[in-house]
């Protein structure tokens, strides 16, 4: 979850409310000129990553990864991942074709700028998918009050509009699930949606979404 507050990056604060859905734009030629100006920073800020790489000194870079035991920080790297990844698959470009040389690169000069040594470095990116949740069952599991897990919301909500309509989700916690934790997104899930929580028996708690 990303605050609007912060200063000009890849995105301005008005871009930030606009696509948290904090502004509004009363014309469709202004919500036109707003999207068009995000996708032109995004791209920029993308090509600026050539430069970062081969230009900003290494105690700089350090320094801005010293953030990595913030959990913020931490998301964001994951979500910079997820849409690269995302966006090369929805392009038809497989991935592999750009992580696999970028770390080849990067461990070589790793390797002769902290260790003096030069190295030999293969890449292997697999990828293994199983159908597990239907948008449309998740849909009408939520419509009719049946219990949908947080990762199955997670997965629905994912380019879909499949909480429109919807005034509450109930939600059935299990365990945590490696790097998704479901308290956490039940929380962010809340505060984004300003929906009331109310906790009941059988590790379920229902979302009360305002309108």
């Amino acid at each position: 979850m990303s605050k609007t507050d912060r200063g000009r990056e890849v995105l301005s604060p008005a871009d930030r409310a606009y696509l948290l859905g904090e502004a509004e734009m009363e014309h469709d030629q202004s919500k036109r000129n707003v999207e068009a100006r995000i996708r032109q920073r995004v791209t920029d800020g993308i090509l600026d990553f050539s430069i970062l790489v081969h230009h900003l000194k290494k105690k700089d870079r350090r320094q801005i990864f010293r953030s990595a035991e913030d959990d913020a920080f931490m998301n964001g790297l994951m979500a910079m991942f997820s849409f690269t990844y995302i966006g090369m698959r929805e392009s038809s470009v497989e991935f592999a074709h750009t992580l696999e040389p970028a770390v080849r690169k990067a461990e070589e000069v790793h390797a002769a700028d902290t260790l003096g040594q030069t190295v030999s470095v293969d890449v292997q990116f697999d990828v293994e998918t199983e159908i597990e949740t239907v948008v449309a069952d998740v849909v009408d599991s939520i419509d009719a009050g049946k219990p949908v897990t947080p990762a199955e919301l997670f997965s629905a909500m994912v380019g879909s509009t499949v909480l429109d309509d919807a005034d509450e989700v109930l939600l059935q916690l299990g365990t945590d699930d490696g790097l998704f934790k479901e308290e956490d997104f039940v929380t962010h899930f809340a505060t984004y949606h300003d929906a009331e929580l109310r906790w009941l028996p059988y590790y379920r708690v229902k979302a009360v979404i305002e309108e």
